[in-house]
């Protein structure tokens, strides 16, 4: 199996990797286990996907068991001790060897209230979506500073193609030398900010809620405490955070109003992080230039929602994460969090969940 790659962030704030040896629930397990390693879940892997999974620990064997229903789920979750998806709170009296939970997403702030006060280790496929994500958000960003979705867009479906604008004016803009600020500097975070530092010469500033080192090409990466100070400097404010009690709608009407108005919103995490109202009222009253959005509070919205009546938004319908090769991603981390678990050593993406992330 290849070497799954793991970045700088994956062990940096605690959260990131655990010693399998270091947490109650899986102290000592490869060294007192006497069968397989059994694995549950309802999702429905393909079989060369599963071949994978099961020949992740190669010196212990893996029973990987497809279940059909959330009865056979229930039924097998018995002896199982590793669940892929999710466990509600109900399913933990079914649960009694369970040790260790991999979600079939980054986000977990569906997480049963009961499942997150057990002493079960959650671990999640963070990182694993950016690549896609970063390039959507790319997308997105050079449609509305190109005038592409604005201008030339509805012109070609008219069957029409005339230039707008001058050489000089506004209607084009570029992205060299402008200041990108992202909030939250994870797997979408970083993955953005190399791309916008590295491919379009902007400069990269930020916050994030655990402490780390600013990669190289961030220019100043600081705490939550400045997220109010760094917006009003930025040219296109990336919110890229998890959804927590803390984050939601945290990119509200006075944070808007303060952004420059020849600025770019993008939503590339959570849609709950934005209030969807105060940025209609954005687009349309002229507070900012243009948003490009993957996500939204509510998806997908109702087509009586004003967001459609907005020309200066461009958006895709929470598919950013989507592609053939997030999903052989995927399949690896988890091979490789088995192999992890199988020989006692930390696994990747481990959450606090406390915290949600």
């Amino acid at each position: 199996m290849s070497e799954y790659p793991v970045s700088r962030r994956a062990f940096v704030g605690g959260a990131a990797s655990v010693p399998v040896t270091a947490t109650p629930s899986l102290q000592s397990v490869s060294a007192t286990r006497s069968g397989p390693i059994r694995i549950v879940t309802m999702y429905p892997f393909e079989a060369q996907e599963a071949a994978k999974i099961r020949a992740a620990a190669s010196k212990t064997k893996v029973d990987l068991i497809l279940c059909k229903d959330r009865d056979e789920f229930r039924k097998n979750l018995r002896e199982a001790e590793v669940v892929y998806g999710a466990l509600r709170g109900a399913d933990l009296d079914y649960a009694q060897k369970v040790r260790w939970v991999q979600a079939g997403g980054a986000g977990v702030e569906n997480m049963d209230k009961r499942f997150r006060e057990s002493p079960i280790v959650l671990t999640n496929f963070a990182r694993t979506f950016a690549p896609g994500i970063s390039e959507t958000g790319i997308g997105l960003l050079l449609c509305l500073t190109r005038g592409i979705s604005k201008y030339y867009m509805p012109q070609f479906y008219k069957r029409q193609m005339k230039p707008v604008g001058t050489p000089k004016s506004d209607h084009h803009t570029e992205l060299k030398g402008r200041t990108m600020g992202v909030v939250g500097m994870g797997g979408i975070g970083s993955a953005i900010s190399r791309r916008a530092y590295y491919g379009f010469d902007m400069r990269i500033v930020g916050t994030d809620a655990k402490p780390m080192p600013a990669p190289e090409y961030v220019a100043e990466l600081r705490d939550p405490g400045w997220f109010e100070e760094m917006v009003p400097q930025v040219d296109v404010l990336v919110a890229a955070a998890p959804h927590t009690p803390e984050t939601e709608r945290m990119f509200n009407e006075k944070i808007f109003r303060s952004m420059k108005k020849t600025a770019y919103f993008l939503g590339l995490s959570r849609g709950m992080l934005f209030d969807d109202i105060a940025l209609v009222r954005a687009l349309k009253e002229g507070w900012i230039a243009g948003a490009g959005l993957d996500v939204f509070p509510v998806e997908p919205p109702p087509s009586s929602h004003p967001i459609y009546d907005c020309p200066n938004v461009v958006m895709t319908a929470h598919t950013s994460g989507w592609s053939p090769d997030r999903q052989v991603r995927l399949i690896d981390l988890f091979a490789e969090n088995v192999r992890r678990y199988a020989s006692g050593l930390p696994l990747i993406n481990v959450v606090d969940k406390q915290k949600g992330y």
